[in-house]
């Protein structure tokens, strides 16, 4: 009676189709919203460092003065804190792991270094009502705006990326914007009348 059950189970695995798939010869197909690997647009980097401060395992650097954004693919527990704090929105997340290495990968991306900054945000205090958005988009925490006491709005030069997040900030009363960069170093104060 054994045998005749275990014929019965052989005969209808020789014709039904493999549990499994040739995974090598066939590509994964991900199902959609899977976590799988993160890659950037470095033409829309700014280089802020903000991906790498929420990486949680460590696994972004970001060398602003050779403009180089690198990341250790098996470091990366694909949170996507990054993508989710970028200014620019130039990390993504891509379905499709990273493959199986003996080595850790590193894989680095370079933009080429410009002569002189692009620019620096300038303020038309006339324009600002002192509202203090462009303070609490800043990433950098570079502005400061005083509207009970001295009625002033600052920012740090040394600080600012020019992420450009408070402009878009300030869209309503574009009081903010960018500017050919001077040189101007440290805290910058703007006293409104």
């Amino acid at each position: 009676m054994a045998i005749m059950n275990f014929s019965f189970t052989a005969l209808k695995n020789l014709f039904s189709k493999p549990a499994t798939e040739n995974y090598p010869l066939v590509p994964k197909k991900y199902p959609e919203r899977s976590r799988g690997h993160i890659e950037i647009d470095i033409d829309k980097c700014i280089m802020c460092g903000i991906c790498s401060r929420k990486c949680m395992s460590g696994a972004i650097k970001v060398d602003r003065t050779t403009k180089t954004w690198s990341i250790e693919r098996m470091g990366c527990v694909q949170c996507s804190a990054c993508v989710n704090a970028c200014p620019k929105k130039c990390l993504t997340m891509v379905p499709g792991y990273t493959a199986p290495a003996t080595e850790k990968v590193v894989d680095s991306y370079s933009q080429p270094i410009p002569e002189t900054k692009p620019g620096k945000i300038m303020n038309d205090i006339s324009k600002c009502i002192l509202c203090g958005l462009c303070a609490r988009k800043c990433p950098q925490e570079c502005i400061t705006v005083d509207r009970t006491g001295e009625k002033t709005w600052s920012i740090d030069r040394d600080k600012c990326v020019q992420c450009g997040a408070c402009i878009d900030a300030c869209i309503k009363f574009k009081a903010l914007s960018t500017v050919d960069d001077d040189g101007e170093k440290g805290v910058v104060t703007l006293h409104k009348e």
